[in-house]
């Protein structure tokens, strides 16, 4: 199945990156999310374990995802109930306050009861996942984006 939505946003880029990027809030406001952890999260990656509940379907999935903040996120399965599973989050600033979120995902189950059971829950999870996080971001208070990092500079000679 594949999933791609795309919508205009009165808030910044980097706002809108950080919540997609911490998945351990993500039970705080998507209702089919009945757990998530952290499994790793540095400046070029996130890895997180995500527990499914919705409707009597329940699946537990792990992604690692490499990160450009505020701009890029890929969705790469590393375990779950999937035959295939990627994706990704482009955002684009248009102005100070507002963004352009662009969300894609292609996924497929492994089994074919998964299909039967998960299917229908999951592709209603998918259809309604940019509402859920542009609802969180305009929810929350923006925060400063994180200063730039200055390059390091070779120490001088001798």
């Amino acid at each position: 199945m594949q999933v791609q939505r795309s919508v205009l946003v009165d808030r910044p880029a980097h706002h809108l990156f950080d919540v997609i990027e911490a998945a351990e809030h993500y039970p705080r406001f998507l209702p089919w999310c009945a757990g998530a952890r952290i499994l790793q999260r540095d400046d070029s990656v996130v890895a997180a374990e995500l527990q499914v509940r919705w409707h009597g379907v329940a699946f537990n999935f792990r992604t690692r995802n490499p990160k450009q903040r505020p701009g890029y996120m890929a969705i790469h399965l590393e375990q779950g109930p999937f035959q295939h599973f990627h994706g990704e989050w482009q955002l684009s600033a248009l102005a100070p306050d507002a963004c352009k979120v662009v969300f894609r995902l292609d996924y497929a189950f492994e089994h074919g009861l998964m299909t039967q059971l998960a299917g229908p829950v999951f592709a209603k999870v998918t259809s309604t996942l940019v509402d859920a996080f542009v609802q969180r971001a305009q929810a929350l208070p923006v925060a400063e984006p994180a200063p730039a990092q200055p390059a390091l500079s070779p120490p001088p000679s001798a």
